[in-house]
C-alpha cells in the first residue's frame, strides 16, 4: 500500500519547516483561505481551536484519501487576541502591550486521516518579555521582522533577545507544537518518514 499523502493546510513557511524537522515533510501545502477574524466574544483558545479545525476540514474536502494538518496560533494577553501585525503602528501597539508582561500563545492543531477521523489539540505556552526600552522597540520595528507575525514578534528571530521566560512548548510559539503534532499523526497511523527520504 502506498503511503497516503500529507497535506499541510497552511501557507506558513515556519510550520512547514517545523513539520520537516520531525520527519513529516508535507507532500502538498494548501492554505484554506478562510476568514480568520474572531467571532464576537470569542476567547483566544476557542478562536485558535476553531480555525485549526476549519482549515483542516476545508482542505481535507479537496484532498480525499490524504492526511491533512491544520493549525492556528493566537497570541493572547488576558482575553484579548493580538492578531498578525500588518503595520508598524499595530506592531508597536503589540510590543508596548507585551513589554514587561507575561502573555500566552495558544496553538490549535487538527489532524484528519484519510477515513475522515479528526483529532484536535490545544497547546498553551507562557511567554514573558523583558521591559522594552523605546530604543529596543524602535530597533525591532526597523528590522521588519514583525510583519505578518501574531503579536508583532517572531520568537525564532531577533525578538529572542527580549524574551525572559518560556513555559511550555517553544515550537508552539514558532507556529506548531511538535510533540503534540507527532502524537496526533502517529496516533492516526502516519509515522514519520525514515531519515533521508522525501
Amino acid at each position: 500500500m502506498p503511503r497516503p499523502p500529507l497535506v499541510l493546510a497552511s501557507a506558513s513557511p515556519r510550520r512547514r519547516a517545523l513539520l520537516e524537522q520531525i520527519g513529516y515533510a508535507p507532500d502538498a501545502v494548501e492554505p484554506a483561505e478562510l476568514d480568520e477574524a474572531a467571532l464576537p466574544g470569542e476567547l483566544p483558545e476557542a478562536h485558535a481551536a476553531r480555525l485549526a479545525r476549519a482549515k483542516a476540514e476545508a482542505v481535507a474536502a479537496r484532498h480525499p484519501g490524504a492526511f491533512v494538518l491544520g493549525a492556528d496560533t493566537v497570541v493572547a494577553c488576558g482575553r484579548r487576541i493580538l492578531g498578525k501585525a500588518e503595520s508598524e503602528e499595530s506592531a508597536r501597539r503589540c510590543l508596548t502591550l507585551l513589554s514587561g508582561r507575561r502573555h500566552r500563545v495558544c496553538g490549535g492543531v487538527t489532524a484528519i486521516d484519510p477515513a475522515g477521523r479528526a483529532v484536535s489539540r490545544m497547546v498553551r505556552t507562557a511567554v514573558t518579555f523583558k521591559r522594552l526600552s523605546p530604543d529596543e522597540v524602535a530597533a525591532y520595528l526597523a528590522s521588519g521582522e514583525w510583519q505578518g507575525k501574531a503579536g508583532g514578534y517572531a520568537i525564532q528571530g531577533r525578538a529572542a533577545a527580549y524574551i525572559r521566560f518560556v513555559g511550555g512548548s517553544y515550537s508552539n510559539v514558532v507556529g506548531l507544537p511538535l510533540h503534540e503534532t507527532y502524537q496526533m499523526l502517529t496516533g492516526l497511523g502516519l509515522p514519520p518518514r525514515p531519515h533521508g527520504t522525501i
